[in-house]
């Protein structure tokens, strides 16, 4: 789950999202997003779901290193 923070760190850009509004929406401080997308902080399963339901992507493509994300959310 070495890339959790990269995948997180697309998804909210794609999305047009700052770390407070993301923060806001789920809940949390920005910086703990930060932390997450920096790799200071690891999430809890029960916010990777959160993250999952919010973003509409599966557990399986932000835990798995070797899944991707589709292009379109990258931004290329």
């Amino acid at each position: 789950m070495q890339r959790f923070g990269e995948k997180l760190r697309a998804l909210r850009e794609s999305h047009g999202l700052s770390y407070r509004q993301l923060a806001s929406v789920l809940g949390v401080d920005h910086s703990h997003i930060a932390g997450i997308e920096n790799g200071r902080h690891n999430p809890s399963a029960k916010f990777v779901l959160r993250i999952a339901k919010y973003f509409n992507v599966s557990t399986d493509l932000l835990m798995d290193d070797e899944l991707n994300l589709p292009i379109s959310i990258q931004g290329g």
